[in-house]
């Protein structure tokens, strides 16, 4: 059976490195291949220097950049993980499309929250804003320091009906990791609808609600504790706002993992929840389709 190439973007910055870091140990966990790819637009400070711009000039400067940070990210990749399977590639057309289309076939796609190296071309808000929202496979934004050392792996499910997917990708990253599980369901009722006064809508008994979607976690958690007996599982019913939920169960986590649904026409990220969360969480987010 072919092992799916594990996928991580490289703009020459600390935090792509950092991304780089994290994807060669996962690539080490899954016993699978690094690809690492590049994507570069025209920096604007390169048409500042030149008062004349000769395109062909300015192309190369461009692919010399972007060679230079696909050898670092690959010596970055050797020196985390001696012995891994790399491969560079660099990428052609709009980076936000080019390094999204790269995660096709891969099991995962790694980025660094921010880009600011040379290319500057890989920011949260860009080019990962467009692949946490739209890359087929699941998307894993690195941000800081990327040794585990909490041995947990987080997913908040906000949906109990359509989660098979995020679930299957926390239980695997729990069993290779040798970790345990925290599942979370955050639900928050603005005060203003419970308190709202002539509303036409009973008001919510929020102990019953709570119970109930309590009852429902645990019934969807017995599956994959079945599918996965090694992985120790704990569940929390949590009434706050769910972003701010998963923020603080990010920071016992080694990865926090969150759902996605399908891209809506006009919205330019993944939904208000994974916005916050991945603008906010201090460790690496995944983003599972």
């Amino acid at each position: 059976m072919t092992v799916k190439p594990l996928v991580a973007a490289a703009d020459g910055s600390d935090e792509s490195l950092q991304a780089i870091e994290w994807a060669a140990r996962e690539a080490v966990l899954r016993s699978a291949p690094l690809r690492i790819v590049a994507a570069a637009s025209r920096p604007p400070r390169l048409l500042d220097l030149l008062a004349q711009p000769d395109s062909d000039y300015v192309a190369g400067l461009i692919r010399e950049e972007c060679d230079r940070a696909l050898a670092a990210a690959a010596a970055r990749a050797a020196e985390v993980a001696p012995g891994l399977q790399v491969d560079t590639v660099p990428l052609a057309g709009p980076p936000a499309q080019a390094v999204t289309e790269s995660g096709s076939g891969a099991s995962m796609l790694v980025l660094g929250a921010h880009g600011t190296g040379a290319l500057g071309s890989i920011a949260l808000g860009s080019v990962s804003w467009n692949a946490a929202a739209h890359a087929s496979c699941p998307v894993v934004i690195v941000r800081g320091e990327t040794v585990a050392v909490h041995r947990e792996i987080g997913i908040g499910i906000g949906d109990l009906d359509a989660s098979a997917e995020p679930l299957t990708f926390a239980f695997e990253e729990a069993s290779l990791r040798q970790a345990g599980l925290i599942a979370v369901h955050a639900w928050h009722i603005p005060l203003a609808a419970i308190s709202r006064a002539g509303s036409p809508s009973p008001v919510p008994d929020l102990a019953a609600t709570a119970a109930e979607a309590a009852r429902r976690l645990a019934g969807l958690l017995d599956k994959w504790r079945k599918k996965y007996p090694d992985v120790a599982v704990s569940q929390y019913v949590v009434r706050d706002r769910p972003s701010w939920v998963l923020v603080g169960l990010s920071v016992r986590t080694d990865l926090l993992v969150i759902g996605r649904h399908a891209s809506q026409p006009g919205l330019p990220g993944p939904g208000s929840v994974a916005h916050a969360v991945l603008n906010r969480a201090p460790g690496p987010v995944a983003v599972v389709p």
